[in-house]
């Protein structure tokens, strides 16, 4: 099966050169002309993965119908650009396979609803898990969900996609995996304030086990199922994302923990913390089911910079006690 990656970030790029790995020919559209001449030129993407030597099987590309011999597409853009990206997109009723972790702001829409209402032929697989882009890169192990209704289709482009050091397990919990990496951007971005505000690790994994069953209460309410969100996709991304400041939402976090604007951080950076677009379209989405989330809502508080640190960290102390779950 022959890929095209759309989207030249760190992670696109890391998908990229882990399925070019053994010589397969991978096509990566990115956007920035300067990557696409990089990469063609000096097998590196010297923009957002600088210091990975890219495999010569892996060719760029700025032209979007230049993937139109591609059998299935990645789609690794930022989830707030992925629905204009598609539009241009002419998918041919090819495998979409999602590797963004968000919800659509204007709509609160999943990636998969987004993808299915551009590209209604199209099959709709997901794929997501606790994986750092620069690990991938580096060829060191990882573990992933694949996600797809259709299990034929799914089983076809994990065999497809599987590498010695890359290994994806199958779901057909498409909503799952999507809530699993939509959530635990949020939770990072809790997780680095704790860090940053020098809180304590028992601080940090109490926030990661109540964050947890957040993720699992608003995720059994869009449909997801519990298996999922304890796999790979969910709690196995969370741990991943919660523990490292190679994490951008984690070190998003850790600036604001240790007093620093959410504008100042957000405007700093190169690539995208998707977690900071993620959480008022979570936390709207979970008001609107009813869902209790104080973490997130505690994270939105703190990136509307409405509230200080220790104000925020004060209420969720001081929360009522209550039955664990």
């Amino acid at each position: 099966m022959k890929f095209g990656v759309i989207g030249g970030g760190a992670w696109g790029t890391a998908l990229a050169q882990m399925l070019a790995s053994q010589g397969a020919a991978v096509t990566l559209w990115a956007r920035e002309a300067d990557v696409v001449a990089g990469i063609n030129r000096d097998h590196e993407n010297s923009l957002f993965l600088k210091g990975y030597r890219l495999a010569p099987s892996l060719a760029a590309t700025g032209d979007l119908a230049a993937l139109a011999d591609r059998d299935a597409l990645l789609i690794v853009t930022p989830a707030q650009h992925m629905r204009r990206v598609l539009v241009d997109l002419d998918a041919a009723g090819r495998p979409l396979i999602l590797c963004c972790k968000g919800m659509e702001a204007d709509t609160r829409l999943l990636m998969s609803d987004v993808a299915a209402e551009v590209h209604p032929d199209s099959p709709i697989a997901v794929l997501s898990g606790p994986t750092f882009a620069h690990e991938v890169a580096a060829g060191l192990p990882a573990a992933v969900t694949l996600a797809a209704a259709d299990q034929t289709l799914g089983r076809r482009l994990a065999e497809a996609i599987a590498r010695p050091a890359f290994r994806p397990y199958l779901s057909n919990d498409v909503v799952g995996a999507e809530i699993g990496g939509a959530v635990k951007n949020v939770l990072a971005i809790a997780c680095g304030v704790v860090d940053g505000a020098g809180l304590g690790q028992n601080a940090r994994a109490a926030l990661i086990s109540r964050g947890f069953a957040e993720m699992t209460r608003f995720g059994l309410a869009l449909g997801a199922q519990a298996e999922t969100l304890a796999g790979l996709a969910g709690l196995g991304d969370l741990v991943l994302t919660c523990s490292s400041s190679a994490s951008r939402n984690f070190s998003l976090g850790k600036g604001l923990g240790e007093g620093r604007a959410a504008r100042e951080l957000l405007a700093d950076r190169t690539t995208v913390a998707e977690g900071a677009h993620s959480a008022p379209v979570v936390q709207a989405a979970a008001r609107e089911r009813g869902v209790d989330m104080p973490i997130v809502d505690a994270v939105c508080e703190l990136l509307a910079g409405e509230r200080a640190v220790a104000d925020v960290v004060a209420d969720l102390l001081a929360r009522p006690l209550r039955v664990e779950g």
